[in-house]
């Protein structure tokens, strides 16, 4: 009879591989299926040769190799395949079995399943995993969400499994139903943010200031040792010392500029449209990528549309690298600060009782995010557990009032010099509209009253207002519903 596993793995894709590899060497036994049977051979006759890892070719084998209560993962691709597995797995099942779904589900279809499978005895698991292949063979940041039972009983694989910071393991319990998978993606949203706003500081660098990669690389990995230290700003100065053996050139000048996406940006931004929260560095980085992925409508505007005569730079080149650097950390603490809004948005609409220190503190390691600058985060909640916005923690006040005129030379300097850098503006903007006791909305209320009767407030006496604009009428205090206009009601 076939030795029981302490867990079992659905899906070998790399993700799922590295995983099962990861628990087997820290001492957990694996039982492993996948739907072709072939890649479960193969990876047992290699990578996973001479372990303890149990390849299984059917879903009743897979499962009766599991220790109960059973243990199952599934490292499969989001959406139907989810829910195919599910419907053939859970009736193997018992009460008291946990099912885990690693993938990058969106939130409400964890809810879902979660709620379906509590009412039959499964402890059901939505749980994110971040750091790409190397992270889940060596230590992934970990974001488990749904029964707080079944997460306690897998708990002894996850953190150890996990990256490891301080000593401290990257995976702490989000919260209920759809909570880790929620965090993952605000995870994901945060990170479309930080690459974007890299990039344009390379954009600006490279088009204002002509520097090559050489140098691009040196600069990037001077940051790296600084305030900005963080995998993204270490991958990016490893990235300009590649060169492309075809061409001898720098590969990344050889890269078509046309990225794609897989989702979890744009769902991102219908979760922080439907709770009304200002995302606006992840929104500009998804629109980035949109308008990036139209390449050949770009080549066909750049010969029509009249491009900016850019002067060569006779400035400081140090000063504007360091005011570049200025403006990706400033902007770098506004894209944070939005995505812990919407993370405590979401908290409180989904009753999940999220604790901020926590997320900061597993996204230090292990995940595409980690950076020194977590550290702070975690410090931050610590200070303040309801702490509502980022940008009013005394540390990151201080850093914006100092990196602030620095700011504003980089955004400037790219609009002088054509460079698109809208990660950056929306950035700047949105600190300039949350620092402003006063916005010209005083004028939008006036136009939607104008032309829809919505009505207003004042700022010298309480009431809801409605003024007649194009008559003489003194403006009417509502007691009653607001009035219908006879004009356009718009909106």
């Amino acid at each position: 009879m076939t030795m029981q596993s302490d867990i079992g793995l659905i899906g070998l894709a790399v993700m799922g591989e590295n995983l099962a590899l990861n628990m087997e060497s820290k001492g957990f036994s694996v039982a492993v299926f996948n739907r072709t049977t072939a890649v479960t051979e193969k990876f047992t006759a290699t990578r996973g040769k001479g372990k303890k890892i149990t390849p299984t070719s059917t879903i009743e084998e897979f499962i009766g190799a599991l220790k109960r209560p059973r243990k199952a993962m599934m490292m499969i691709k989001a959406g139907k395949p989810v829910d195919q597995v599910i419907s053939e797995v859970v009736p193997l099942l018992e009460k008291g079995d946990v099912l885990i779904d690693g993938g990058n589900s969106l939130f409400t279809d964890t809810q879902r399943r979660f709620h379906d499978l509590e009412g039959k005895g499964i402890h059901y698991i939505g749980c994110g995993v971040s750091g790409g292949e190397e992270g889940a063979l060596k230590g992934p940041s970990l974001m488990p969400g749904g029964s707080r039972e079944g997460y306690e009983m897998i708990a002894p694989i996850f953190r150890k499994i996990a990256a490891q910071v301080d000593g401290e393991p990257c995976c702490r319990y989000m919260g209920p139903d759809g909570a880790g998978h929620y965090v993952k993606m605000v995870h994901n949203g945060i990170e479309y943010g930080d690459m974007q706003l890299i990039c344009e500081a390379y954009a600006i660098l490279k088009n204002v200031l002509r520097l090559e990669a050489k140098d691009l690389a040196d600069i990037f990995a001077q940051w790296n040792r600084g305030a900005l230290e963080s995998y993204l700003i270490e991958i990016t100065a490893e990235i300009f010392r590649k060169r492309d053996p075809d061409t001898a050139k720098a590969l990344v000048d050889v890269i078509l500029d046309k990225a794609g996406q897989k989702g979890t940006g744009l769902w991102t931004l219908q979760s922080a449209l439907s709770q009304s929260v200002v995302i606006s560095t992840i929104n500009a980085a998804v629109e980035a990528r949109v308008i990036s992925s139209r390449k050949g409508e770009r080549v066909a505007a750049s010969k029509i549309l009249p491009q900016q005569q850019v002067p060569t730079f006779s400035g400081n080149r140090d000063e504007l690298v360091q005011a570049v650097h200025d403006a990706l950390y400033a902007s770098k603490i506004v894209s944070y600060a939005q995505g812990m809004e919407l993370l405590g948005a979401a908290s409180t609409a989904y009753n999940w009782n999220l604790n901020f220190g926590d997320i900061a503190t597993i996204w230090r390691g292990g995940c595409i995010i980690r950076a020194k600058f977590l550290n702070r985060i975690t410090e931050a909640y610590a200070r303040d557990p309801k702490l509502h916005n980022l940008l009013l923690d005394q540390y990151f006040t201080d850093i914006i009032a100092k990196t602030q005129r620095n700011w504003r030379v980089a955004v400037s300097t790219a609009i002088n010099y054509g460079v698109a850098a809208p990660a950056f503006s929306a950035s700047l903007a949105y600190f300039d509209s949350y620092r402003s006791a006063r916005l010209p909305a005083n004028l939008l209320q006036a136009q939607r009253d104008f032309f829809g009767a919505h009505t207003y407030e004042r700022i010298d006496k309480p009431g809801i207002f409605h003024t007649d604009w194009i008559g003489d009428q003194p403006a009417q205090e509502i007691t009653e519903p607001k009035p219908t206009s006879k004009r356009h009601a718009g909106e």
